[in-house]
């Protein structure tokens, strides 16, 4: 279980370009002038399809997402390269080259997905142009383009990760794989728990995939709220998904043994929703806020363009933020695979790690902090907006209806972040006892079950459109 010894390496020299130091002037104005022209060019696409209307469409849609990746390609090499050509200072350190090396096959990979989506556009619309508007919908393209994301980073997560463990900046030995000592149950009660912990997930699927499909196929549903509430459902599908069904194997099986990359993976894709949720909970309460306290501007205010940077923002911070917490993570070694826990948790894989955490802890309690506070400030911020609207303007059943709803979507952010709060903030010296894996157990299975019922199960326009659909299919046979 240990690996080899690896030599220390903190940082690189990158040589640059065989070019000669009489020709560096020349090829320096000739790179930023070619870098000024790319940026310049792509954010002039991007902000033309943004403005005109006539432009709305799902060609110049994965058109202004490839000019973004171009810009960002482009941007992950350049300017490193003219810095180097200008200031003869050719070193790199070893988190910005992981880091380099990362964005570099993201980019490249999402460009990828990208020119394919746009040739599978083209093909629908030049085959098959009657049906074009209905094949090419709005939620179809937003799902190639989630898809493209999501792929595009795992991809780039693999190869990264298999690529810090042979580059570890110091000699260190460590573990090939972990294991996950579980829930503490006792053996006789497993198979109860196993029977309990598949009902919850597959209710957790099956009910948000339910509230994606709803969605996707009624057209009363195509308003902002509901767009930012199937990509909430789909995150809370995927947080479940990277840590349930793996505990539930290991239930059922008693092999308890995780790979090393595979620990690491659950830790990074573990953080990109938990962070993603975090953050869409901040949106949707900006979006009833401006639907409340700004009904006439609603539309104005919450367009299409804003809806979807909005997701696509929430998506790329939230890969950033996991991306730096693994790459910290990556370089730490362990003195022990031994995991108190049911799936491979950040702050217990820390206190596993036999060198100076400081750093990582300084990490998460300032930038994770923050990303923590911020969402949280803006929930409460918008609702506290909201309650003095109502107050003012409705009447009593009215504002009893308001504060009723506010009072259920209050009640799960409480409970998703105060367990947050306590297993991160205020768990003791970071020792992981059972009331910590408990408490974990409420965010990673429990909130993401009831968030249907609470968010939209008891809403009136998902029951109309869940009897539709329900009368749709029966009528089919």
């Amino acid at each position: 279980m240990r690996r080899e010894n690896q030599s220390n390496v903190s940082e690189f020299l990158l040589l640059g370009l065989p070019i000669r130091p009489e020709q560096q002037s020349m090829f320096f104005a000739l790179f930023i002038g070619m870098y000024l022209t790319t940026v310049l060019g792509n954010l002039l696409i991007i902000l033309l399809i943004r403005l005109d209307p006539r432009l709305h469409t799902p060609m110049y849609f994965f058109l202004s997402h490839l000019a973004f990746t171009d810009v960002s390609f482009s941007s992950v090499t350049v300017p490193k390269m003219l810095m180097n050509m200008h200031t003869k200072y050719k070193s790199i350190p070893y988190a910005g080259c992981i880091s380099q090396t990362y964005f570099f096959i993201f980019c490249a990979d999402l460009d990828s997905f990208l020119i394919t989506s746009m040739a599978y556009d083209r093909y629908v619309a030049i085959c098959h142009p009657l049906h074009y508007t209905i094949i090419m919908s709005q939620s179809i393209c937003i799902m190639l383009l989630a898809g493209s994301w999501l792929i595009a980073c795992a991809c780039a997560l693999l190869h990264t990760l298999l690529l810090a463990r042979l580059m570890a900046p110091e000699n260190q030995s460590g573990v090939s794989e972990f294991l996950l000592l579980g829930l503490p149950i006792h053996p006789e009660q497993q198979g109860v728990f196993f029977a309990l912990f598949l009902g919850m997930y597959l209710t957790t699927v099956l009910g948000n995939l339910l509230i994606v499909l709803l969605i996707r196929l009624d057209s009363r549903l195509h308003t902002p709220m509901y767009f930012f509430l199937s990509h909430l459902a789909f995150s809370d599908i995927s947080l479940s998904s990277v840590t349930v069904p793996k505990m539930l194997m290991n239930m059922q099986t008693q092999q308890q043994s995780i790979p090393y990359v595979g620990c690491i993976s659950q830790v990074y894709f573990f953080i990109i929703f938990g962070c993603l949720d975090n953050v869409l909970l901040a949106v949707m309460a900006y979006d009833r806020y401006v639907a409340i306290c700004q009904p006439l501007l609603y539309t104005t205010i919450m367009r299409q363009e804003l809806c979807i940077s909005l997701v696509a923002g929430s998506w790329f911070f939230s890969c950033i933020h996991a991306l730096l917490h693994t790459l910290l993570l990556v370089q730490l070694p362990f003195c022990d695979n031994t995991i108190p826990h049911f799936f491979c948790d950040l702050t217990v894989l820390l206190k596993m790690s036999c060198s100076d955490i400081s750093l990582n802890e300084l990490v998460i309690f300032t930038e994770g902090g923050i990303l923590f506070i911020l969402p949280v400030s803006s929930i409460l911020g918008s609702y506290v907006r909201i309650g003095t609207t109502v107050v003012r303007v409705s009447s009593t059943k009215g504002l009893f209806k308001a504060f009723s709803t506010c009072g259920s979507h209050l009640f799960v952010v409480s409970l998703y972040y105060g367990t947050l709060v306590g297993v991160y903030f205020f768990s003791s010296s970071w020792n992981f006892n059972n009331k910590d894996v408990i408490a974990s157990v409420m965010y990673t299975v429990v909130t993401p079950m009831l968030n249907p019922f609470i968010y939209s199960l008891r809403n009136k326009d998902i029951k109309q459109a869940l009897q539709i659909f329900v009368y749709k299919y029966l009528a089919n046979f």
